[in-house]
């Protein structure tokens, strides 16, 4: 499979935040959300091919229990990636993918938990949200909110989904005002998780 990059860093959101992690960035995708920061994993071209047992072992030499399979959209290598992370959750490493929700998940659900990036309207792209129905509790759903538009749209999505299983994380857009977001989900009493990007605001990658 194609990888642009692999490091040990924190991990800077979800139910993982500030947890010791080996991060494994794919390259590829099929979507190019407008604030997007890791354009240098878009591309199809880019990467370099690398097998499931080069990056075990890499997994194991970081001597990290927790990997984090991001890009791109690593589920356009869904084949490949499979028997990497059935390999990963034998040897008893904790394997989580990140996913802009455009492609299903739901065989590899038995290896990894799943965080599913709800592409808001601010993003200029569109998520799946029919796949919303295949999370569990283990499982976990984010929203990038940059504006007053995309927030609604999130209270849209979960109004629309009570059986949402999965816990929900909220980011604001890097850089952007904060305690609007904040004081709307404090009124509101939204049940969900307000988080900044650790990684940024320590300046880590």
């Amino acid at each position: 499979m194609k990888i642009t990059e692999t490091f040990v860093s924190l991990q800077g959101e979800g139910l993982r935040q500030g947890m010791p992690c080996m991060f494994v960035r794919l390259a590829g995708c099929n979507l190019h959300c407008a604030w997007c920061d890791t354009e240098y994993a878009l591309g199809n071209a880019i990467g370099v091919e690398t097998t499931a047992e080069e990056i075990m072992e890499a997994a194991i030499a970081s001597g990290v229990s927790y990997v984090c399979i991001t890009g791109g959209e690593p589920l356009l290598q869904k084949e490949e990636l499979a028997p990497l992370i059935a390999a990963m959750h034998e040897a008893g490493v904790v394997v989580e993918i990140e996913t802009n929700g455009t492609i299903p998940f739901i065989e590899l659900r038995d290896y990894a938990s799943i965080c599913m990036d709800v592409k808001c309207p601010s993003s200029g792209e569109m998520s799946d949200l029919s796949l919303l129905s295949s999370l569990r509790e283990t499982d976990t759903v984010k929203f990038v909110i940059g504006d007053e538009a995309d927030y609604l749209y999130m209270v849209e999505v979960l109004a629309a989904n009570p059986k949402l299983r999965a816990p929900v994380c909220i980011t604001p857009v890097y850089g952007t005002d904060t305690k609007w977001l904040v004081e709307t989900i404090i009124a509101e009493k939204l049940p969900v998780r307000f988080q900044l990007q650790l990684h940024k605001v320590v300046n880590i990658p």
